[in-house]
C-alpha cells in the first residue's frame, strides 16, 4: 500500500472538491488512463500495464465532506482501494492532504509488468500529489461542475 503526505496552498473546501471527484484522477494520477462515470457513487477505471489492459469499477464508500473520501474495486482485473484524508491548517486557509492508494490482483500475488507496478506505487503516489498540488494552486486542475461545456462543431445557418 503506497501513502503519503502533501500541504496544498489552498483552502480545505477547494481540495475536498478536486480530490472527491474521480473523474479528475487522471489529470494527477499519472498511471491510471481513464475514469467514467457510472453512477453518482460508482466509476470505472482504466490504464494499461505493459500488453495488458486493467479495467476495475469501484464504488464510492466514504464521502464525508471536507473529511474523508474513500473508495473499493467492486469487480474488474485489478483490485484498487484508496483513501483520502483532510485536515485544515491555518484555520482552513491551507490543507494537509493523506492519500493512501492500493492496488492488488484478486488471485494470488502479482507478476512480471504488474508486479513491478504495485512496487512502485510508493514513490508514484508521491510524484503524483507533487503534479495535484502544483495543478490545484496554479488553478489548472478545474473541478468537473465548473468545466465549460462547448457545443460540438455547430454549422452556421
Amino acid at each position: 500500500m503506497a501513502h503519503d503526505r502533501i500541504e496544498v496552498n489552498l483552502p480545505l473546501s477547494k481540495v475536498y472538491e478536486l480530490l472527491s471527484q474521480p473523474l479528475l484522477f487522471p489529470n494527477f494520477l499519472e498511471r491510471l488512463d481513464s475514469v467514467e462515470k457510472v453512477n453518482s457513487q460508482t466509476f470505472d477505471f482504466s490504464t494499461k500495464i505493459g500488453d495488458e489492459e486493467y479495467q476495475w469499477t469501484a464504488n464510492i464508500i466514504d464521502n464525508l465532506r471536507n473529511t474523508r473520501f474513500a473508495w473499493i474495486t467492486v469487480r474488474g482485473n485489478l483490485n484498487q482501494t484508496g483513501t483520502i484524508r483532510f485536515t485544515p491548517l491555518d484555520n482552513g486557509e491551507r490543507t494537509l492532504v493523506d492519500f493512501s492508494l492500493d492496488y492488488r490482483t484478486f488471485y494470488g500475488d502479482a507478476e512480471g509488468e504488474l508486479a513491478e507496478f504495485i512496487e512502485m506505487c510508493q514513490a508514484q503516489l508521491t510524484k503524483d500529489l507533487e503534479t495535484f498540488k502544483s495543478m490545484a494552486e496554479a488553478d489548472t486542475l478545474k473541478d468537473v461542475s465548473e468545466a465549460e461545456v462547448t457545443p460540438q462543431d455547430e454549422v452556421p445557418a
